[in-house]
């Protein structure tokens, strides 16, 4: 037998190659993957607020203060 029933070993890395990446992409999935969306913090979510002007510079100064103290 010429290729001992492989189909070619071009054939047979391929296979290894697909088990491979399908293992990493599952075992990948569940972490963080970049580009990911990530939830907004409270510092985030403080700042959309002054940005948008619905909350004044004063107050802005305030929350964030309290919420360095935590």
């Amino acid at each position: 037998m010429l290729y001992d029933g492989y189909h070619f070993w071009g054939m047979h890395l391929i296979w290894w190659f697909i088990w491979i990446v399908l293992i990493f992409w599952i075992f990948a999935l569940p972490y963080d993957i970049p580009g990911q969306r990530k939830k907004p913090t409270p510092l985030m979510i403080l700042q959309n607020l002054f940005v948008l002007g619905k909350i004044t510079q004063e107050e802005f100064k305030e929350r964030k203060k309290i919420l360095d103290e935590k």
